[in-house]
């Protein structure tokens, strides 16, 4: 895809107000020098989420999202940044000039190419043709309403249906293929992939339909299911079925049930269960991790209840738990799938057995203890099957919760499961262990001092006039406060003060979220006199300190020297000079100022 002009970027930026924008999702009110609201990243009762339209930019002290009016589509539209580039500059009326390259027209001839096959299996499905397709579905429960939501057409038994209708449409072979619709013959020529099956498509959150997912309804037909292999634009990696429909009521509940089958999505949806996404034909992947947890906190796995189903259960809490994701288990009868039990029980039920899963570690520990724990080492076995599971839990607290629990079940001391968990953080590998959860500690003297600085070059940028960026560099300490103190400074010189959504992009890391706490806060702004007192002062107590440390450095060197050295006697003269210095004293003089 050709790359968008940073000026036309710029341009969007300056147009587009984040209020406006963000108030089409969701209900914001006036809160001082903000507009605040229920976050929509996250479930909470308390306003905590914050839109600036003087900084333009959001916020939420709950979950610490936060960015500018790209951030924000890209996180709740599931956009990429050119797409959320190109939908704001439809709206303000920017035109984006840019080369369309070969891959972009590629991609979009596929998916046009899926969008006509999907036109074909629908009224093969409604045609005579189709009519044993038609009750095999009203035998599963399917009524013409539920097909006609999720777009279920019918692949006829035939050889060429598929190839015969992209000719028609204009689509060469080669485009069929490449988007697994055809397959090339032994002897030459394309033949049709999927036949003699009901389709679903499989579609992305802009509505495009990525592949198909079908399933045999001729006796002895294998495999029962088959999808349209990988493509361009199909990765089943990183693809979920039913996501589009479920994405109003994941932000509402901040949950999404995961099942294994279409047919199983579709039992969800019957039961009024609104949250359900589908895996296409493979297990969930770290790909899967990423995108449940851009959009939810919590996942209920529903899988069948057979011992395929409980591996199922602990290979998908491997790939979620690192994510920091907050993982449940609905435990289905043996031998149940979702279908087969809402078929049996009632709608009623399937909602009551996903509302009330337990947390899927409370069931990995149930089962690790079920075969006996009577002795050392059925007690050492049930433990070392859900350590390794326990090292990939991110919040420290849920984490030493879990063990205790495990402790207490296997009827052992908590130290001893503890060294158990944390022997398999060590050997496993560096990908999955969980991310580093910072400890709570006092926030230092340098950190406030830095907050003070850069909040004061955020809301006076013209003070970056009484100050050079290589004493910024010198007076505060390594660290994102350094980071973000310095970038303001650079862009303050650069004219570009206004931007602070632009220097959001910029950013990384802690010192981005550092921006964004301290742009969305609700301060009051100093006067200019007052502002350039307070960044003097501010920076005199950042040189004293750092003094100080250095004195206590060379001191320590000078007391640890097995003799006499000449460069650290001079170093520590230097070093009270410019302490006199700092502390207001001149050369030559008995009081100082």
């Amino acid at each position: 895809m050709g790359r968008i002009p940073d000026s036309v970027v710029d341009e969007i930026r300056e147009r587009v107000d984040i209020v406006d924008l963000i108030s089409r999702y969701i209900a914001l009110k006036p809160a001082g020098r903000n507009h605040k609201g229920l976050c929509p990243f996250h479930s909470e009762k308390t306003p905590s989420f914050n839109v600036s339209r003087d900084r333009q930019i959001f916020h939420c002290f709950g979950c610490g999202v936060g960015g500018n009016a790209f951030g924000f589509l890209i996180r709740h539209d599931n956009l990429t940044f050119p797409e959320a580039v190109r939908m704001l500059a439809r709206e303000c009326g920017v035109e984006i000039a840019e080369e369309e390259t070969e891959e972009r027209d590629r991609t979009a001839r596929l998916a046009k190419a899926n969008e006509a096959a999907q036109r074909l299996y629908r009224r093969a499905l409604a045609s005579p043709e189709g009519a044993a397709a038609r009750a095999y579905l009203a035998g599963r429960g399917l009524d013409a309403a539920c097909i006609e939501r999720f777009g279920v057409g019918f692949a006829a038994d035939r050889w060429d249906a598929v190839a015969r209708a992209l000719t028609a449409e204009g689509f060469s072979p080669e485009i069929g293929e490449r988007a697994g619709l055809l397959a090339v013959r032994a002897s030459g020529g394309y033949y049709d992939r999927l036949r003699a099956r009901v389709t679903f498509p499989i579609h992305d959150v802009h509505g495009r339909v990525l592949g198909f997912g079908g399933r045999a309804t001729k006796p002895g037909q294998e495999p029962k299911y088959l999808n349209t292999p990988e493509t361009a634009l199909f990765h089943k990696r990183e693809a979920l079925y039913g996501l589009p429909l479920a994405l109003e009521a994941s932000r509402r509940e901040d949950r999404l049930v995961v099942v294994e089958g279409y047919f199983d999505l579709v039992a969800l949806h019957r039961a009024g269960i609104e949250t359900g996404v589908a895996t296409c034909g493979t297990a969930l992947t770290p790909d899967h991790g990423k995108a449940l947890r851009r959009r939810v906190r919590e996942v209920v796995l529903l899988f069948d209840g057979d011992p395929a189903g409980e591996r199922a259960v602990a290979a998908a809490l491997e790939v979620l738990l690192p994510h920091g994701l907050r993982v449940r288990a609905a435990s289905l009868p043996a031998g149940d799938d979702p279908d087969t039990f809402l078929a049996r029980e009632g709608e009623a039920a399937l909602r009551a057995l996903v509302d009330g899963s337990s947390a899927a570690l409370e069931v990995m520990i149930a089962r690790a203890v079920s075969s006996g724990i009577s002795t050392p080492w059925e007690k050492a076995d049930a433990v070392a099957q859900v350590a390794p599971l326990l090292a990939l839990v991110q919040d420290p607290v849920e984490r030493a919760e879990l063990v205790r629990r495990l402790a207490l079940v296997v009827e052992v001391e908590a130290r001893h499961v503890e060294l158990s968990v944390r022997s398999a953080a060590r050997g496993g590998s560096s990908d999955a262990l969980p991310n580093p959860v910072p400890s709570l500690r006092r926030v230092a003297p340098e950190d406030r001092a830095a907050r003070t600085v850069a909040g004061l070059l955020l809301g006076r940028p013209e003070l970056a006039g009484r100050v050079c960026e290589a004493e910024l560099a010198v007076a505060i300490p390594e660290g994102a406060w350094r980071e973000l103190v310095l970038a303001l400074h650079r862009s303050a010189a650069a004219g570009q003060e206004a931007l602070v959504s632009g220097l959001a992009d910029r950013l990384a890391g802690e010192a981005r979220e550092l921006l964004l706490a301290l742009a969305i806060a609700d301060e009051p702004e100093l006067e200019a006199q007052a502002a350039e007192r307070a960044l003097d002062e501010t920076l005199a107590h950042l040189r004293r300190r750092g003094l100080a440390r250095e004195a206590k450095e060379l001191t320590q060197r000078l007391r640890l020297s097995p003799k006499i050295d000449a460069e650290l006697l001079a170093a520590k003269q230097r070093q009270l000079e410019q302490k006199k210095l700092a502390l207001g004293f001149r050369p030559g003089t008995a009081t100082g100022r």
